[in-house]
């Protein structure tokens, strides 16, 4: 087996392995109604993430939402390969939101080889009052994020952001902080 389709093989394991399903004990419910509108439009850069498989390697970790057909999301998520002018990286996929109303649960059903579906939730737990950065867990509270509009936060910000995730109840030592495109 070449080296490219086994990577990508293992890279669907992990995937379906990290399926969002909500367990007892994980995240919180999120904090605030989140106007789909502004949240789930244009592009969010990852400033922490917890380290996983499928990232090994990544850096300059983004989301871009679209609106799509019928009220669904579109999802491009990105990663660059071990600098911000890296090889890009892709997976993308309908998301749909679940909590109608309050905006803050969304199914993102990703497409591996083109025809494996692999469907993951996100939690947005908290965000800011002018949507300028977000915090998203997936239903166990295995997996978190942290996103900003701006690639470049300062250290400040970031220690209050990390602050935060932490008084959600996330582990804060398992988080690691990819590099970002300078602006």
């Amino acid at each position: 087996m070449k080296r490219p389709i086994a990577t990508a093989f293992a890279a669907m394991i992990l995937l379906a392995g990290c399926a969002g399903v909500e367990t007892s004990g994980g995240a919180p419910q999120p904090a605030r109604t989140i106007d789909a509108a502004r949240l789930y439009s244009g592009l969010w850069h990852e400033i922490a993430r917890r380290p996983m498989a499928i990232t090994d390697g990544c850096v300059a970790g983004a989301t871009e939402y679209k609106r799509g057909a019928g009220g669904k999301i579109e999802v491009l998520d990105s990663c660059r390969m071990g600098t911000p002018a890296g090889e890009l990286k892709t997976i993308g996929g309908p998301g749909e939101i679940l909590d109608p109303g309050t905006n803050a649960k969304l199914r993102v059903t990703y497409t591996v080889f083109g025809v494996v579906p692999v469907v993951r939730d996100y939690w947005i737990l908290d965000r800011a009052a002018d949507y300028s950065w977000f915090i998203s867990a997936d239903p166990t509270l295995k997996d978190l994020y942290i996103f900003t509009r701006n690639p470049q936060i300062s250290a400040a910000e970031r220690n209050r952001l990390v602050k935060r995730a932490s008084d959600l109840g996330y582990d804060i030592s398992k988080l690691e902080f990819p590099e970002q495109p300078k602006r």
